[in-house]
């Protein structure tokens, strides 16, 4: 007999771009479980991670909170300064913070992290704000790291997941911890948080899997193709003698490969689950924590018809893929323009799984349960971002807005406002802030607004920069 309350699989990846599953538009990529999952569930086309790097993403998740409003603007560990000097940040996950981990599990459910954390502190104490202290049973993998310290084959040298043998796997492995976890789980409804390392640098997989892209890419012409345009200077000092290097074609046969084999993987998770007869009461959610990497450290793919990428604060760099599987209750093969962001899991996972919503927490949430059953679209208001640091990939200091179909941008370099209608122009291409001068300043004096409600930091000349 099924559970009455539903387990929960979040699925979130790193780096995976909004077109890099064949379900969004990749031709160049397989992903066949993606795809699947897509048929069988909801397919969402205007989803968001709260910011353009992980670390802020993935604490809005069990948060419920924009990042500005929690402090947690960058990837941790992270620091630039270019004509604005660098902007303080708390370098880790409150354990203030009520997790939706620590809710659901105070409501029965046994709760396992697998993969990628990047949430705590460094150093000594680094233990202190790991997921077991944010009310996580299980974590497997989880630690300070951003990426695998020594790649995705074993030995991997994470302190949290023994190592396997030599040549293991790392996307591979996590997968083998989860599907044991699945098999193993008793009465108890459960939630999984499993946060894939993968697709993030270094970018590296299977020789054979990667041999068969490397004969596609030929097969299809793009091997002689030079996928890259050179672009402008990094605006930030530590990269200053770097030119942005923008991939316009998805034809890294690498990347390609890490793309099937996590995919793979997501299927492996998927058949455990309809082995243990819990398919009909498990929510999937797939997701990613910001966009594909496409304009620097190698640039191995491309998020057209989307501007730019992760670290950005156009499209490339938040609008994200997510998928919504919950058999009986989401309509099977849908797909909804209905504006989403990373916040919003919080409250929507609370109403599913019938716990007391927690508004004061989840306060930058709303519920999307009414969307998942096909009910009505939400008539949510702006969602917005705010990200005052340069990033690792080009990305100067901005802050952005979305209401309705416009988007507005303010750059703080040099206070340049950008505005965009995202139905007409998805790539972003035309700024009409001069043709739509009330919209914009309406929308600039909201971003304002909210920017002061939540005391967000805005960086301040760098007295010491040099040019």
């Amino acid at each position: 007999m099924a559970k009455a309350r539903p387990n929960v699989l979040f699925i979130l990846l790193d780096d995976f771009g909004w077109t890099d599953a064949g379900c969004y538009g990749s031709s160049f990529y397989e992903t066949p479980r993606m795809d699947q999952l897509a048929n069988e569930g909801m397919r969402f086309t205007n989803a968001y991670a709260a910011c353009p790097v992980c670390s802020p993403t993935r604490a809005s998740i069990l948060t419920g909170k924009y990042p500005a409003r929690l402090g947690v603007t960058q990837w941790l560990g992270g620091y630039s300064e270019g004509k604005l000097a660098h902007v303080p940040y708390v370098e880790h996950l409150s354990c203030e913070e009520t997790s939706l981990a620590r809710v659901l599990n105070d409501g029965g459910y046994a709760t396992w992290h697998v993969g990628k954390w990047h949430l705590s502190k460094h150093g000594d104490q680094r233990f202190e704000t790991y997921p077991e202290k944010h009310g996580f049973d299980v974590n497997i993998g989880g630690c300070d790291w951003g990426a695998p310290k020594n790649g995705y084959f074993a030995p991997y040298g994470l302190e949290t997941l023994p190592d396997g043998p030599e040549g293991e796997y790392l996307t591979d492995r996590l997968t083998d911890e989860a599907v044991r976890l699945i098999e193993g789980s008793q009465d108890e409804p459960w939630f999984m948080h499993l946060s894939h390392y993968a697709v993030h640098t270094p970018i590296e997989c299977h020789e054979t899997l990667v041999e068969k892209y490397r004969q596609k890419s030929e097969a299809l012409g793009l091997a002689t193709e030079d996928p890259f345009v050179e672009g402008e200077p990094f605006p930030c000092l530590h990269k200053k003698d770097q030119k942005v290097l923008r991939r316009v074609v998805q034809s890294d046969p690498v990347y390609a490969a890490m793309v099937e084999n996590v995919d793979t993987n997501i299927g492996r998770v998927l058949d455990a689950i309809d082995s243990a007869g819990q398919r009909d009461n498990t929510i999937v959610i797939f997701f990613s924590d910001n966009g594909g990497l496409a304009t620097a450290e190698g640039s191995p793919t491309c998020n057209a018809p989307l501007h730019e990428g992760k670290g950005w604060m156009y499209e490339g760099g938040t609008r994200e893929p997510l998928i919504v599987r919950w058999p009986k209750v989401v309509p099977a093969g849908a797909i909804t323009k209905q504006v989403a962001t990373s916040t919003d899991f919080y409250p929507t996972l609370l109403e599913c799984a019938g716990r007391p919503l927690l508004p004061e927490q989840h306060c930058d949430g709303v519920s999307l349960l009414p969307v998942l059953k096909g009910e009505a679209d939400l008539d949510r208001g702006a969602i917005f971002w705010h990200y005052p640091h340069y990033s690792n990939q080009g990305g100067s200091p901005g802050c952005s807005m979305r209401e309705g179909d416009w988007k507005l941008i303010e750059f703080f370099e040099d206070n340049r406002v950008e505005l965009y209608n995202l139905e007409d122009d998805i790539s972003e291409e035309h700024d009409v802030g001069n043709e739509y001068p009330e919209k914009r300043d309406d929308m600039l004096l909201k971003l304002s607004e909210w920017r002061k409600s939540i005391c967000a930091k805005i960086p301040k000349v760098n007295q010491s920069y040099g040019g």
